[in-house]
């Protein structure tokens, strides 16, 4: 059910985009966003992961300069029955995670500095236990995808309001409708955000019940998920938008209403599922 729900929030997601290319252009709006948002899923099916990994500066590690991360991840992948992954570890202080990767075959687990020190071993099998779920049921490629085309549908909101404040009344031979214009402009960004935010919130929930069961021991997990909430708020990381929703906690700070569309859903609430887990034994 989990997997639907993700299908058909993707479905409604990539139609928004051609939809609004209709809105903007008539026909050719659309065939204009459609061809755009099979590009864009091109592009993030085959280097994703590469942006994302140079994004953050992370350097591939061996199994000498890492040698706990590295055992935790042979331990998991081993038990899971899928390949190593190669693992990077990122430059920066703060605490955080994430896996990265269109498929199992071609994965990447990445952890900061600040985690490996904040950690103990058992927690940070937690942690990689989320992680390779992650990369198990292709996650990082649906999310990559979805943030994608969220974006480009922001974009061609943006586009729709300069299209207004210059380009004027639209002609009788346009078909594109002003109307749906103006919608787009203050409706589909909306629509997208909300879309994004639901299959990332759904696929953590995911991962973290898959996870705890991988590593077998979903307090270490929930755990870990204390220390790296209270962590990551102490020392922030410089993660952009378009990448938190990769990370095991949200790097991103802010008020009360932006932790209400964080693409992440409540660290308490994915505790209290790990413990009743636990609890059922």
């Amino acid at each position: 059910m989990n997997g639907l729900k993700t299908a058909m929030l993707m479905t409604v997601l990539t139609l928004l985009l051609v939809f609004g290319g209709a809105a903007l252009g008539g026909r050719q709006g659309m065939t204009f966003a459609l061809i755009f948002a099979f590009a864009i899923n091109f592009i993030s099916y085959f280097y994703s992961d590469k942006i994302v990994l140079k994004m953050y500066r992370a350097r591939e590690v061996s199994e000498n300069e890492a040698p706990v991360l590295y055992r935790i991840v042979r331990r998991l992948t081993q038990k899971a029955g899928m390949p190593m992954p190669k693992v990077y570890i990122i430059p920066d202080m703060s605490p955080n995670a994430f896996a990265t990767g269109r498929n199992p075959n071609h994965a990447a687990v990445a952890a900061t500095e600040g985690i490996m020190q904040l950690l103990n071993e058992d927690e940070l099998g937690g942690v990689m236990g989320h992680e390779l779920s992650h990369v198990r049921h292709r996650d990082i490629l649906i999310g990559t995808v979805a943030a994608t085309i969220a974006g480009a549908i922001s974009y061609l909101a943006q586009m729709a309001q300069w299209a207004m404040i210059f380009g004027g009344g639209r002609g009788r031979d346009d078909d594109g409708s002003p109307f749906a214009a103006i919608a787009m402009m203050i409706v589909a960004p909306i629509a997208a955000l909300l879309i994004q935010m639901a299959i990332s919130r759904s696929r953590e929930y995911a991962a973290d019940e898959a996870g705890a069961r991988l590593y077998g021991n979903p307090s270490a997990l929930a755990n870990a998920l204390r220390k790296l909430e209270k962590g990551s708020a102490a020392i922030p990381m410089h993660a952009t938008p378009s990448t938190s929703h990769m990370m095991i906690v949200n790097p991103l700070r802010g008020s009360a209403l932006m932790k209400l569309f964080s693409t992440h859903p409540p660290v308490e609430e994915r505790i209290a599922r790990l413990e009743s887990m636990n609890v059922r034994g």
